[in-house]
């Protein structure tokens, strides 16, 4: 027992070493970290924390959505609240008024988020009428607010990207969601290679391009190293985490795939696999991680989404506020 808990110290030394030089764990090596028995989440948390301080110091990057067209996707996700193929009882609307998103824009950055993203439900935004909403809602954004500009709006051509970068959006959002190996478990109404092509076209336009995933679908350990290095080889600039919040409706109504433990040992993969990106954690996390919330940071995050979610809501945002005052971090300007 003794040699085995020195073996896993050195190794996890090993580790963190290779991570703060830059490198990332393999993908044998994030098998291995992902693998280790529970009882050593305090030791992987600490190695984490001096990964995350090094890259990322203390300062905190606090994001937030606005659904601007709720329902109606003809994806058939299995964990997709707003899918046509499920009834699911959720709210539904067209694209909403540009100045409706600017307002819940303005709110947000007076709760201290610093990048705001335009999410859509639906396979792609095509529609001119939607594209001018978009497009207006950006330059007042531009003309009015210090926050960066996001947008979330599904696999998208490099035409369409253009048009929106031309009008002030700086960075594109769009989730791989889980694994290549587990994806056509969750979703077959498209192909992978089609999410990957999105996060490839944002990239060559110049985008800050956020894509990460969904995790407590029924994938393996050895799937989420695998999104991990699938992110590492498109070279993301940050991965949001979402942890299943199971709607009522979908497939996957009844699933309870993760502990609060297990939702830190995601985090911290992620952190030693990609040390140097951005880690924001979002959905599910209240419901998963409960009252280990404020270890996330500890685990490698260095972001994370205040506010209210898609289709569900979040923590109070004075909440999240002062859960960073706390643990003595600071908002990232």
């Amino acid at each position: 027992m003794v040699l085995k808990l020195a073996m896993t110290k050195t190794m996890l030394q090993k580790f963190e070493g290779k991570a703060l030089k830059g490198e990332g764990l393999s993908y044998e090596e994030g098998h291995e970290l992902i693998n280790l028995p529970d009882a050593h989440l305090f030791d992987i948390l600490a190695s984490a924390e001096k990964i995350r301080k090094h890259f990322k110091g203390d300062e905190v990057n606090l994001c937030s959505i606005i659904n601007a067209k709720s329902g109606h996707c003809k994806e058939d996700c299995s964990f997709g609240a707003q899918s046509t193929h499920y009834n699911t009882g959720v709210q539904t609307y067209p694209m909403v008024e540009p100045q409706k998103i600017v307002e819940i824009a303005k709110a947000s950055a007076k709760n201290g988020a610093r990048e705001f993203s335009i999410v859509t439900s639906g396979t792609s935004v095509s529609k001119d009428t939607d594209m001018n909403i978009l497009a207006q809602a950006l330059q007042e954004m531009k003309n009015e607010l210090p926050v960066e500009r996001c947008a979330s709006l599904g696999i998208m051509n490099i035409e369409t990207l253009q048009k929106l970068k031309n009008a002030g959006l700086q960075s594109y959002h769009h989730n791989l969601e889980t694994a290549r190996s587990f994806f056509p478990n969750i979703c077959t109404t498209h192909d992978y290679e089609e999410d990957v092509n999105t996060v490839r076209t944002a990239k060559k336009l110049g985008f800050y391009t956020c894509c990460g995933g969904v995790f407590g679908l029924g994938e393996s350990k050895e799937q989420r190293v695998e999104l991990a290095q699938t992110l590492r080889e498109l070279d993301v600039d940050s991965i949001p985490i979402n942890f299943l919040n199971p709607r009522p409706g979908t497939p996957l109504e009844n699933s309870t795939n993760l502990t609060p433990i297990e939702c830190l040992k995601i985090i911290a993969l992620f952190r030693f696999m990609l040390p140097a990106k951005d880690i924001v954690i979002c959905g599910g996390r209240q419901v998963n991680l409960r009252d280990m919330q404020c270890l996330i940071f500890a685990a490698g995050a260095n972001g994370m989404m205040i506010g209210n979610y898609l289709t569900t809501l979040g923590r109070l945002p004075e909440e999240d506020l002062r859960m960073v005052k706390d643990l003595g971090l600071k908002l990232r300007k």
